[in-house]
């Protein structure tokens, strides 16, 4: 059986944040401002993105499952019925608590829908293509005759300044080495919020769009990689994580930096581009036989600008050369969503005045938390 995605919204709250306002919202560490803020917007390539942060009070403006019904009103206000939803699957990896789980939290906000299934994927940014995945095979399937998969991030909150205790070391290579000293403070100018829900379904709708969804696929290679993007556990020397609970003081942990999200942006660096090219997108190529030529639009989802010719070069290299006409990204525009991102990215190209019938779409998305990388491969209908 077939499936269709019929549908895409998304929610970002508030209003569009510029470079030089983040450290308005966000606030500074230790009452001093970053030194490597300049360094990492001008690699990220962002000019704004979006925060649920009160810019006056410095409080949340939504929790995750409020971003996520926001989008699902949104989604059924112009596509379907909430009470017609069988099946609700949502991704993050920024849930508002440890339990319940993020999906039935966001089943609770819609007060108006009816009882359904509610499944609950997590990781960092494939939280989002799982929760899709699980969707497809559900309705393809035909264990349920439609169902919503959500991605969201309300990440905003763990980069607040009272989050961290100084991680802006002085680091006179700075300038010259740019992955340097970004353990922690890299992340707080390169993440943001938002929410997307995608509506699934067995046939395509008349007189509009659809996404055809040819395969979905996903790879980890954290059988042989450490972990790189973390949160609730310090890094150990070793490369092995101690996570919060074996920490003795659990009010000491959070002063020094075991809550904040993490990135050892140095292995990120060494190791992204052959986990994502080489050791995925290659080989996911051969199994469908999917060649470049054949790629009307590629959609990748990077963290950041420094490593969109990192990516083309070594596609080139291998032979599967997609020119850069033919990309779609809105990370200028709309932020680094962490999982939201690739569905924030298709909701803007579909809705757009780019697609007609028969285009194909290819979908990349990294994730660094132990490198694992999923592809999604769609026809327009």
């Amino acid at each position: 059986m077939n499936v269709f995605i019929t549908d895409i919204a998304v929610f970002l709250p508030g209003d569009p944040v510029g470079n030089d306002a983040i450290e308005q919202i966000l606030g500074m560490v230790d009452s001093l401002p970053s030194r490597t803020k300049k360094i990492i917007l001008r690699n990220n390539g962002i000019k704004q993105r979006y925060y649920a942060s009160d810019p006056q009070t410095g409080q949340s403006t939504h929790t995750n499952a409020e971003l996520v019904a926001t989008a699902i009103r949104a989604l059924c206000a112009r596509t379907t019925k909430l009470t017609d939803i069988k099946l609700l699957a949502c991704g993050t990896s920024t849930p508002d608590q440890l339990l319940p789980g993020h999906g039935v939290m966001v089943h609770g906000e819609l007060a108006e829908s009816s009882p359904m299934e509610v499944m609950t994927t997590s990781g960092i940014c494939l939280a989002g293509v799982t929760a899709l995945k699980y969707v497809c095979m559900a309705v393809a399937s035909g264990c349920c005759t439609n169902g919503v998969a959500t991605s969201s991030e309300l990440v905003s909150s763990f980069l607040k300044g009272r989050m961290f205790s100084g991680s802006d070391k002085q680091n006179p290579d700075l300038d010259k080495h740019p992955h340097l000293g970004f353990q922690a403070d890299f992340l707080r100018w390169m993440l943001s919020d938002g929410a997307a829900a995608c509506l699934v379904e067995p046939s395509p709708r008349l007189n509009q769009l659809n996404l055809k969804v040819e395969w979905i696929d996903i790879l980890s290679q954290a059988h042989h990689l450490e972990p790189c993007m973390y949160a609730g556990a310090s890094k150990q020397e070793d490369g092995t994580l101690l996570g919060w609970r074996e920490c003795e003081d659990l009010r000491q942990a959070a002063l020094t930096d075991v809550f904040p999200i993490k990135q050892d942006a140095k292995l990120l660096n060494s190791t992204i581009i052959d986990v994502i090219i080489d050791k995925t997108l290659i080989p996911i190529a051969s199994k469908y036989g999917l060649k470049a030529d054949e790629i009307t639009w590629f959609l990748p989802h990077y963290s950041s600008h420094y490593f969109r010719d990192k990516v083309f070069q070594r596609m080139e290299e291998l032979g599967f050369t997609i020119p850069f006409e033919r990309w779609f990204s809105n990370l200028t525009t709309k932020g680094n969503t962490g999982s939201a991102s690739i569905f924030i990215m298709l909701e803007e190209l579909l809705h757009s005045e780019k697609l007609h019938r028969g285009d194909t779409i290819l979908c990349m998305v990294p994730e660094s938390g132990r490198f694992s990388c999923g592809y999604m491969y769609f026809t327009v209908e």
